[in-house]
């Protein structure tokens, strides 16, 4: 059984950043792809970065130069660096782990961005 937990969701105002953590516990193949999505009220669930565990990194375009996605393989967490936040980034965000061709989700984490 795979679990995953979230933190470092919060209330930041625009300009303002925020750190947020993912823990993966269980059955974790040493080859995967953690990633962040995030899901906005009436809005589809979006990739906003992935990293394979080679540390090879990917974003969406309206993140990119203001993320920054890292991971400590040895204790299986993800983080997202989220700098310059923006109102368009409230969502709630969700760990993902790509382990051995299943996905993997957390409960996810609020992020609210006041202007």
């Amino acid at each position: 059984q795979v679990q995953l937990v979230e933190s470092g969701g919060g209330l930041v105002q625009a300009g303002g950043s925020l750190r947020l953590s993912c823990a993966a516990s269980g059955s974790i193949f040493s080859i995967n792809v953690m990633a962040w999505y995030r899901q906005a009220p009436g809005k589809q669930r979006e990739l906003v970065a992935s990293i394979t565990s080679r540390h090879n990194t990917n974003y969406a375009n309206a993140v990119k130069g203001r993320f920054t996605i890292s991971r400590d393989n040895a204790r299986n967490t993800v983080y997202l660096q989220m700098n310059s936040l923006k109102p368009e980034d409230t969502a709630v965000y969700y760990c993902n782990l790509n382990n051995v061709g299943m996905d993997y989700w957390g409960k996810g984490t609020l992020v609210t961005v006041s202007s």
